[in-house]
């Protein structure tokens, strides 16, 4: 085993030697047959380099600043208070900045770090490692940033933090910029990938809605990934080229793993792909290899960096890279041209999709591990292998986020073009695929450079790599909308590639056999005119829409949650607690600094149970029950919504208080409709009537035209 593993390294560290040494051997004679010097070539490709470079760099930039003056023509951030900056944090947001502002009052980081891994004063009646639980690395770099960087005295903290993410947003676009460039060897196609993602920006991004949310920090070190990966993988790399990306990919991984504590899935859709990469033959094995070489330090570095995060260790990536090495370490010591290698050979996808599994159930039940129990639940419901009345499943179900995506998205998609150019492009690399696919099995060998007059896109690795991986994301992405923030970006990277692409066109000219035309010739034409076309009227079209948008005023002004705000920071005592709905504790926790009881993250069973045991104001439930939940959890103020109290929801049984009344079976169903029923009525609704016996458990402190606080009694009057 360990001679061929030698033999591999040597075999690479040959033809890493002898790519070096042939690539400026081929371009001289190319250059001498179109009568072009080296130092002609060498100016060029350098004018080539620094151009594409300046226009990546400017693109990313541009985004960055578009975003800063949409941010602030939305919410008029430069000229309002801290408090009504903070309200526009909605939600997990809300949490997510507040940890922040926590870093940056401690006496040191060192304290701050210690303190949020020892939280007991957000949750009441919880300790909480807060940096694990809810990956709070983003938080903990930006702090070192902000103080380190002496920028106290130059800009605000809350400027310095979303400055952060719109830079990291423009760092997303100019990689994506770079990976169709790589692809199809003109920066054209990072350019209309741009124009493409921007237009399309209410499917590519969520930046709109949450500024901090985890996956705004970390998908641009995923498109970084994904960009080193595509020229990693290609094929006459030469070697200095080859030892960047790789590190590259290593550091990206990395990093792209502890910014988001669902990383883990995403990076196992890309192993799914390099392995249906690998079984095919259409990529140097090797190469493979290392990259999942390079997950299997990640995991480690991970699992040690989160606080032996358990999750890591029971992801299905670390089940599929293990099952991988395995069968071919089997494949390794097979001789050649042997019937079991043979045999070996025909089921190996089988094999290690079979110890995939099996590794995956083994370690689920021999490592202890927290991983959502209710995200299993959550899938076997939405694919209909169950049914239940349980208020958090049926509640997940009702959101936008996992639906099914609406026609609107398609619509979008094609009113920009971006749907028929990626459906057009994905159809050429596929059947292009296919037939290389084909030609494996009966025994082909691949060409070791293919050219532009064979037509044969699906020879190279780092198409089919993104042919695959955009399709398994599709899949996911028409079974959730959510996933089409995942999967929308690379479709304006595949479909740019393409239109841009001369190896596109003459594949499909070598299919229609154009012979009135020299293909060559006009596959080049096409690959310069197509894009430039596109480009003219996604301008003509898009722009003065983007202009508009950013030139109007929008107005967010949030006067009652305001008032709220500044009357718990003015009149409630420091040592309360406050109960609510967890999107609204989560707004209370940043703005005022005070204790709740329910925070809106959706990784925790315990806080599942609290937030529907909370929720629970909203049900037909006695004042007795409600009183009796509200002080196990120590909560000394109740905040009701009547946006949530009287919600009127497009679609009825997705309401909160619908979902509660078949949680809590309140619902009859008589001749296919369903009526609410309970002896007791809504708390919310009567606990504003004043009468006993809800005064005698709360009595109302403050009232606004959104809001309702109530004190919860501690000592109980019974008199009517």
């Amino acid at each position: 085993m360990s001679s061929e593993a030698a033999d591999l390294r040597q075999r690479k560290k040959q033809n890493c030697t002898e790519s070096d040494k042939m690539a400026p051997e081929e371009r001289n004679k190319e250059n001498s047959k179109l009568g072009r010097s080296p130092k002609y070539m060498l100016i060029q490709r350098f004018a080539k380099l620094f151009f594409g470079c300046l226009a990546a760099v400017t693109s990313g930039m541009m985004y960055a600043v578009y975003l800063s003056t949409y941010h602030e023509r939305k919410f008029w951030f430069s000229s309002r208070q801290e408090l009504e900056r903070e309200i526009t944090f909605q939600g997990d947001s809300a949490i997510y900045y507040s940890f922040y502002k926590e870093l940056l009052k401690a006496p040191s980081f060192e304290r701050g770090v210690y303190e949020l891994t020892h939280n007991n004063k957000t949750i009441s009646l919880k300790t909480i490692n807060a940096v694990q639980q809810m990956t709070l690395y983003p938080e903990l770099i930006a702090s070192v940033l902000y103080q380190a960087s002496g920028s106290e005295e130059v800009i605000e903290p809350v400027y310095f933090y979303i400055g952060i993410v719109f830079g990291l947003q423009g760092i997303y676009v100019t990689a994506l910029f770079v990976t169709s460039w790589v692809m199809s060897g003109t920066w054209l196609a990072g350019m209309l990938t741009v124009a493409w993602f921007i237009i399309n920006r209410t499917d590519t991004t969520r930046i709109d809605y949450s500024i901090p949310s985890r996956e705004n920090w970390a998908l641009p070190y995923f498109a970084c990934q994904v960009a080193a990966l595509t020229a990693y993988l290609k094929k006459n790399l030469n070697c200095s080229a080859e030892k960047f990306c790789y590190l590259l990919v290593n550091a990206s991984t990395y990093t792209f793993m502890m910014m988001w504590e669902y990383s883990h899935y995403l990076l196992f859709v890309q192993a799914v792909s390099l392995f249906l990469l690998d079984s095919f033959a259409l990529a140097q094995t090797e190469k493979v290899h290392e990259v999942y070489k390079i997950y299997l330090f990640s995991l480690f570095l991970g699992y040690l960096s989160q606080f032996e995060n358990s999750a890591l260790l029971v992801s299905p990536l670390l089940s599929l890279v293990a099952a991988f090495m395995l069968s071919k370490c089997l494949q390794m010591n097979m001789k050649k041209g042997t019937f079991m290698s043979r045999l070996l050979k025909i089921m190996y996808i089988y094999l290690v999709l079979t110890i995939t599994v099996t590794l995956n159930f083994l370690l689920k039940m021999f490592v202890p591990h927290k991983e959502n129990e209710h995200l299993l639940k959550f899938i076997e419901v939405k694919l209909g292998l169950n049914t239940t009345k349980n208020f958090t499943m049926n509640w997940l179900l009702c959101q936008e986020s996992l639906q099914a995506p609406s026609q609107d998205f398609f619509l979008r998609l094609t009113q920009s073009s971006l749907l028929p150019f990626y459906v057009l492009v994905l159809i050429i690399c596929l059947f292009s695929v296919t037939q290389v696919v084909f030609r494996r099995i009966c025994g082909e060998p691949l060409k070791e450079t293919v050219k532009l007059e064979d037509g044969r896109i699906g020879e190279r690795p780092e198409i089919v790599y993104h042919v695959i991986h955009t399709i398994l994301l599709g899949c996911l992405a028409m079974c959730l909308e959510g996933m089409k923030y995942l999967w929308t970006p690379y479709v304006c990277m595949l479909a740019a590639f393409g239109v841009c692409s001369p190896e596109l066109w003459m594949t499909l000219f070598k299919w229609l056999r154009l012979k009135a035309v020299h293909p060559i010739l006009l596959a080049l034409i096409l690959s310069m005119a197509v894009p430039t076309i596109i480009g003219f009227s996604l301008w003509k079209e898009f722009f003065p829409r983007i202009m508009t948008e950013l030139s109007e005023l929008q107005e967010f002004y949030d006067p009652d949650t305001v008032e709220l705000m500044t009357w718990i920071k003015r009149q409630a005592p420091v040592a309360a607690v406050f109960a609510g709905s967890p999107q609204l504790m989560g707004v209370i926790k940043l703005c005022t600094g005070w204790m709740v009881s329910s925070l809106p993250l959706y990784n925790d069973d315990d806080l599942l149970k609290r937030n529907e045991n909370i929720y629970q104001i909203y049900s037909k439930r006695s004042a007795e029950d409600i009183y009796k939940i509200l002080t196990s959890y120590k909560a000394n103020f109740l905040v009701i919504e009547d946006s949530i109290c009287n919600e009127v929801g497009p679609v009825r049984g997705c309401r909160v208080k619908d979902l509660l009344d078949i949680a809590n079976g309140h619902v009859v169903c008589e001749e296919g409709d369903s009526y609410a029923y309970s002896k007791y009525g809504r708390f919310c609704h009567e606990i504003k009537m004043n009468y006993s016996p809800y005064v005698n458990y709360f009595t109302r402190v403050y009232w606004n035209r959104s809001y309702s606080v109530y004190r919860v009694n501690t000592v109980i009057s019974f008199q009517s």
